[in-house]
């Protein structure tokens, strides 16, 4: 058994005339990623996965850069489904994702299901990890369903009091990373920095 990191890609350029999965890096999280590639917490990693999105692909790669390890995109790691609105100004978004945790069984807003999000991200988390030696992996993606993952490994419900933005000292603009035994039978640490992992 080895460790497994779910790092959240941090600060994005938000551009309502693009879909949100193409979203890139902010210029801000650029430089956060840049920043961070030489930490010691990096140089285990042996393994890279990153969900499809842009966001997250960008920050996987600025790391598997530095470190030398490629990149893999891995399936069905996206981002809670949020096609069916799109774009949402802060507070309405906030708003929504509220609902979203708060009502894990119901499509708040034609969204995927809280409780559908973290079936396909546990399953994927899984699949990725099984049958591989032994070596430390990171994955990267998004916020929202890395919380639902580390509920899903803590045994805890599906609860917003777990999403990045609320836990106390984690970063609410992302970049955070919480860390698991790679059998998902424990977490190992919550949301942090990935500055001060």
């Amino acid at each position: 058994m080895s460790v497994a990191l779910y790092l959240s890609h941090p600060e994005v350029r938000i551009d309502p005339a693009v879909p949100v999965p193409r979203w890139g890096l902010s210029a801000a999280g650029r430089a956060r990623v840049e920043a961070i590639r030489d930490r010691a917490w990096l140089r285990d990693v042996e393994r890279i996965v990153s969900s499809d999105e842009d966001k997250a692909q960008e920050t996987a790669r600025l790391i598997g850069d530095a470190i030398g390890v490629a990149v893999e995109v891995g399936r069905d790691m996206g981002e809670n489904d949020r096609s069916a609105t799109g774009f949402l100004p802060p507070d309405e978004f906030e708003a929504t994702a509220d609902a979203f945790f708060a009502t894990p069984d119901v499509s708040v807003r034609g969204w995927e299901t809280a409780r559908d999000a973290q079936t396909r991200i546990v399953a994927a988390i899984r699949e990725t990890l099984a049958g591989q030696e032994v070596r430390p992996t990171l994955f990267v993606g998004h916020g929202g369903v890395g919380t639902l993952l580390a509920c899903a490994v803590r045994g805890a419900p599906i609860d917003r009091a777990h999403d990045q933005g609320r836990v106390a000292g984690a970063n609410p603009r992302g970049g955070n990373v919480h860390g698991f035994a790679s059998d998902m039978r424990d977490a190992l640490f919550g949301w942090r920095p990935m500055e001060e992992l």
